[in-house]
């Protein structure tokens, strides 16, 4: 059955509410933000533990295809998949499901975020071979996260009664998905204990998700397959930079998975596991000195500070804090940002302004 198996890494967004360190060229997945290794490197490295290289596909932009290969030269070239211009999440697995039922009538696949931090390895790989046991009977599986805290920038899961098949690791019927909730609705949905965080980690096989987008999806299984037709000739660049634009931007979560069936959930409490959202969640996957102070990058100079994030990428530039709780210092640079903890998630409408604004240099 692994032989059939293959791992998708989803490697083309913005990372837009960490700016101003990640940018269009360079986005967070590109960047060393809590190893040595760049998020997506460490990805790469995740998974070269579970599949060979040959098995392992990236799906990108265009602008971005260039440093993305430079930090995996291990991976084969025609395993890139360049999306011309960014759709969403849903053409993107659409994209890489029929590249890979092309290839391999029964290709299963992992589809995964690279700009997510996994401190748990080995359970990830557990999780993974387990997942792929359920998506062969035909499930769409998603892992989910155990919620620590009443996040509202996550979607979540609620399970439902346990599979009927018996699996090596706990599996659940999916009984419906919920997209970033009030505080209070997260809460309940935490007291509860029947919901996990929406990890945007799928298992399935690829035939499986190809049905559920013709049914759901249907302009966007008809332009995958006039992609596909040309795939194989001369035409395939012209044909997938004329047809991909008229897409609809989505997400899998919105166009599909909300209307699926037979869709089930491996809950997952010890991955360590974190997006890497806001320059917040940073607090959450990296040690701070005795002040509570997370510090890399340039050099900082501390007085009277506490809780607070300084991040510089300039050896000569001495940045001075004194006096302050809870702040968030980003020298980029060209750009700086500082903002209290909880406006981290706001950087977002930054990056906003300056698209609106023609601000480019900046983006």
């Amino acid at each position: 059955m692994l032989e059939h198996t293959y791992a998708v890494i989803m490697a083309g967004g913005g990372g837009t509410r960490l700016w101003p360190v990640s940018r269009r060229k360079r986005p967070k997945q590109l960047l060393p933000l809590v190893e040595k290794r760049s998020l997506f490197q460490s990805t790469v490295d995740r998974l070269r533990a579970i599949f060979p290289p040959e098995r392992i596909f990236v799906v990108t932009v265009a602008e971005q295809l260039e440093a993305i290969q430079e930090q995996a030269p291990m991976l084969l070239p025609h395993n890139f998949l360049v999306e011309p211009v960014p759709r969403g999440t849903a053409s993107v697995v659409g994209l890489a499901a029929a590249v890979l039922a092309r290839r391999d009538p029964q290709a299963m696949m992992a589809i995964l975020p690279s700009d997510h931090f996994i401190r748990n390895g080995d359970l990830f790989a557990l999780l993974l071979r387990v997942a792929f046991d359920v998506a062969e009977a035909g499930y769409l599986v998603t892992l989910g996260i155990t919620p620590t805290y009443p996040a509202t920038v996550y979607g979540y899961i609620q399970r439902g009664e346990p599979l009927p098949e018996t699996f090596f690791y706990p599996a659940y019927r999916v009984l419906r998905f919920k997209e970033k909730p009030s505080e209070a609705e997260a809460r309940q949905m935490i007291l509860s204990g029947d919901y996990s965080w929406n990890s945007g980690m799928f298992i399935w096989r690829a035939d499986r998700i190809l049905e559920e987008i013709a049914r759901h999806m249907p302009e966007l299984k008809r332009v995958l397959d006039e992609i596909l037709a040309d795939w194989d000739t001369s035409r395939r660049q012209e044909t997938l930079e004329r047809l991909w634009p008229t897409l609809e931007t989505e997400t899998i979560d919105y166009g599909v998975m909300e209307y699926a069936e037979r869709v089930a959930v491996l809950p997952a409490s010890d991955l360590g596991w974190s997006d890497i959202g806001n320059w917040d969640s940073l607090f959450n996957v990296l040690l701070p000195d005795e002040q509570g102070n997370i510090v890399f990058g340039g050099n900082h100079l501390p007085l009277d500070t506490s809780n607070s994030l300084v991040y510089g990428n300039h050896d000569g530039r001495l940045i001075v804090t004194i006096g302050v709780d809870g702040l968030i210092v980003v020298d980029s640079g060209d750009a700086l940002l500082i903002c209290r903890k909880d406006q981290a998630p706001r950087v977002r409408q930054v990056v906003e302004y300056l698209k609106q604004h023609q601000k480019e240099e900046y983006l």
